[in-house]
């Protein structure tokens, strides 16, 4: 079985935009500082702690006609039959083009991920966005449960 790092580079296209699994492409420096300074779930994530993260994922970016980075997100996963969808964002010239929901359907196509029975994914704001993927809200929100982070205790 394959792990994380080594699995084969996933591509496919659509409207000019190139999806793709592969790790070289990545920027590194842009997807972090995005990370910290434009999202609500990762303000202040240390560098090497987000590499850490990227390590035990899969990657997935979504590149426009210019060869630049437009979406980014990454996948927690077993490779057998749980996937966590999670730091997904869209560069903000590349907004509004239905970006992020393509990659949300597109990642389970990945021949690795055929499996995967069990997807899960959290957001605070962009609902609309994964139920055109496909994702819905959690039927028995009761059967779940979380150790909350250190500033989410009361």
């Amino acid at each position: 079985m394959a792990t994380l790092p080594d699995l084969p580079v996933y591509e496919i296209q659509r409207d000019g935009y190139w999806l793709s699994t592969d790790r070289s492409r990545l920027d590194l420096d842009l997807i972090h500082r995005y990370l910290v300074e434009g999202s609500y779930w990762a303000r202040g994530l240390d560098r090497a702690l987000f590499e850490r993260a990227l390590e035990g994922s899969l990657p997935v970016a979504i590149y426009a006609p210019d060869g630049r980075l437009a979406t980014f997100a990454r996948v927690v996963t077993d490779l057998a039959v749980f996937a966590y969808l999670r730091d997904v964002f869209t560069l903000p010239a590349h907004r509004g083009r239905g970006l992020a929901a393509w990659l949300s359907e597109a990642i389970r196509q990945h021949p690795e991920l055929a499996t995967v029975t069990n997807w899960m994914l959290a957001t605070r704001d962009a609902h609309a966005v994964y139920e055109k993927a496909g994702f819905r809200r959690v039927p028995h929100p009761e059967y779940y449960m979380s150790v909350p982070k250190p500033d989410e205790i009361t």
